[in-house]
């Protein structure tokens, strides 16, 4: 890989066909947790995911790997677990002496990539993101709701997350079923005729350029930094508008409630005329949501109002509000065997993985207010 600006270009390209690849490109977050938490005397993370219980420790892990971006709130916790400010644990990846594949070794296997595959993986998301800006049909509701492909999967693909032969058969078989194609034979024939066809050309570059990587991990550290020094910064338009048209609701902790229906078990962040309580341990920015729909079952009718806790992440055992595109979706929180966190919901019947979602999508219910 060649040399420039003081840290590697990060992008291999093949003799044929001129296919980039950013062996980099799953390290969003590159920080300094793991040298902090060596430093703080917490040798195996496990050890350190018991002393900060709100943040599930597959997530916690995914934190420390650069693998997603953290929420002001978890890095608080984890700064306040190692006895350092939180800036501490954020890096200046401009800085001279900052190479991302040195920061990255300790997370890799060692095991050489296998560059073929590497560069399928690409091309994938490339044809994926042309298959949906020639329809505009495509949005991410309906091929979830059409082909049964997770936003969150969607957007793996189509940014190379991950090789092809390591996705499941029930994503392999999505992706078949989008692209109209009977086997995977067909559909690695039908992506390289895409390729050869020039297709794909203005779809590479932002799939595979150590660039722009490095320019939107500026960019959320930046945020971070920011936020970090002013917590009160990032807090969403709507549930500041609901806060100021609620008078008093400070001096006895009541909360707007927000909610409309929406098509597919969504709730619109709707600012309403109601107020409730929201329990002493819900942070400054707490709004409540009118449920709307039995979406999680009879147990939680649509008359409840939740009370939402945007600087709180949720545990298995719990409830989850989702930010999706339209609006908010209620979710029970539960995890699969590997640790990995997934939101239920029973109406529409849906498994969402929540590890790999944007966490500033996703806030903890802390109360239910039943009518």
């Amino acid at each position: 890989m060649a040399k420039g600006n003081g840290r590697r270009q990060d992008v291999s390209r093949a003799a044929a066909g001129e296919i980039p690849v950013d062996l980099y490109r799953c390290f969003v977050f590159p920080n300094r947790m793991r040298e902090q938490r060596h430093a703080a005397g917490h040798v195996r993370l496990l050890r350190l995911a018991a002393v900060i219980p709100e943040i599930p420790y597959i997530r916690l892990s995914k934190i420390e790997r650069g693998e997603v971006v953290p929420r002001a709130d978890e890095l608080r916790r984890i700064a306040a677990a190692f006895g350092i400010a939180p800036a501490a644990l954020l890096l200046d990846i401009d800085a001279p002496g900052f190479d991302i594949a040195r920061w990255a070794e300790p997370f890799l296997d060692g095991t050489p990539p296998d560059m073929a595959e590497e560069q399928f993986a690409v091309l994938l998301g490339a044809a994926l993101r042309a298959r949906r800006t020639g329809d505009p049909a495509l949005t991410i509701a309906a091929i979830e709701r059409s082909f049964g492909l997770p936003p969150v999967n969607l957007s793996r693909i189509e940014n190379a997350q991950k090789t092809f032969d390591r996705w499941g058969a029930p994503v392999r078989e999505a992706l078949l079923r989008l692209f109209d194609l009977a086997n995977e034979t067909e559909l690695r024939a039908h992506v390289a005729a895409l390729h050869a066809s020039g297709m794909l050309d203005g779809y590479l570059a932002n799939i595979a350029n150590p660039t722009l990587r490095h320019e939107r991990t500026r960019t959320r550290i930046a945020e971070l930094a920011t936020t970090l020094a002013t917590p009160a910064a990032d807090t969403p338009a709507p549930v500041v508008a609901a806060i100021a048209a609620a008078p008093g609701a400070a001096s006895v902790r009541l909360v707007p409630v927000l909610g409309t229906p929406l098509p597919h078990g969504l709730i619109a962040d709707t600012a309403t005329t109601e107020k409730a309580e929201a329990p002493h341990a819900a942070g400054p920015r707490a709004f409540g949501l009118r449920v709307c729909r039995a979406t999680l079952g009879g147990g939680l009718p649509g008359q409840s109002v939740v009370i939402v806790d945007p600087d709180r992440f949720p545990a298995p055992g719990g409830l989850a509000a989702l930010r999706e595109e339209d609006g908010w979706r209620l979710l029970s929180v539960g995890a699969d065997r590997d640790g990995r966190m997934i939101g239920f919901s029973s109406n529409p019947e849906l498994e969402i993985p929540l590890d790999d979602r944007d966490p500033a999508q996703i806030a903890g219910v802390v109360a239910a207010i039943f009518p």
